[in-house]
């Protein structure tokens, strides 16, 4: 089993992840549909994968957050402006996202949906546009963008990831019969932009030993998207951190994740 050939939608493509996601597809042959805020980094990325690797790139600027712009990327996901079917979407991958590096308390509640429509909303309704037309063609593949936080509890961010994450464990087994399937890659910590845009350093977020580069983590979720996996997660060091989250007690994951919570009151 291999990801379906079609063109491949991402969002959150203008770095990280998702424009290695971009990058790896587009080497693979896939045309791409580009999707994040940023229209001129997303133009430049295109160029480049253009030059590279001779696909066709479309690039579609769009806040997500914004009901009337996803509903535009909503219908491009569903097929809308190609007639003729031969740039349908075979490919959806969900990384758009974000996170917020305060306790649920102390943040703004508009923040906090924001995050929750990223995370939740957001894949839920691209994915549900995407099922539609791939069920119907027999052939599809999603991967959504978890977290490794998704195991443990760790605030409003892993459990956005959670759901995600389940979401996609049954969507893989429901629909893999019809030819669909759906993969959850649930990174740990990774050298991108995603806590620079937070405004905190990786040396205060985890220790070296633990931080992913971004090429081999996208090539392992491809590999597992090519074998029908419902979930991929890197290295066999979060692979062990996933199986211990789950056993350890509450109080000691949430102590680990923030040990000096209470020291300000």
């Amino acid at each position: 089993m291999t990801i379906p050939s079609g063109t491949a939608l991402i969002t959150g493509a203008t770095a990280g992840i998702g424009a290695e996601f971009a990058r790896q597809l587009a080497a693979r042959g896939h045309d791409l549909v580009l999707v994040a805020r940023d229209r001129e980094r997303l133009d430049a990325l295109a160029a480049e994968l253009r030059a590279t690797h001779a696909v066709q790139v479309e690039v579609l600027a769009a806040d997500l957050l914004d009901a009337g712009q996803r509903a535009t990327v909503e219908a491009r996901m569903g097929g809308d402006g190609d007639p003729s079917g031969a740039g349908s979407i075979g490919v959806l991958v969900n990384n758009a996202g974000f996170g917020l590096h305060t306790d649920f308390d102390l943040s703004a509640i508009d923040a906090e949906q924001r995050l929750l429509d990223i995370l939740v909303t957001v894949p839920m309704r691209l994915s549900h546009v995407a099922l539609g037309a791939m069920v119907a063609r027999h052939s599809g593949a999603i991967v959504n963008v978890t977290s490794i936080a998704a195991y443990a509890p760790l605030g409003s961010y892993s459990a956005a990831k959670a759901w995600l994450q389940n979401f996609s464990r049954w969507a893989n087994a429901y629909y893999r019969p019809a030819g669909v399937t759906v993969t959850a890659l649930a990174p740990g910590f990774v050298r991108t932009e995603f806590h620079a845009r937070m405004n905190v350093s990786r040396e205060s977020m985890a220790p070296g030993w633990m931080w992913l580069d971004v090429e081999p983590l996208v090539r392992t979720a491809l590999r597992a998207a090519d074998r029908g996996r419902a979930v991929s997660v890197p290295s066999l060091r979060y692979k062990f951190i996933a199986v211990v989250a789950g056993l350890l007690p509450m109080g000691i994951v949430t102590r680990f994740a923030k040990k000096h919570r209470w020291t300000r009151r």
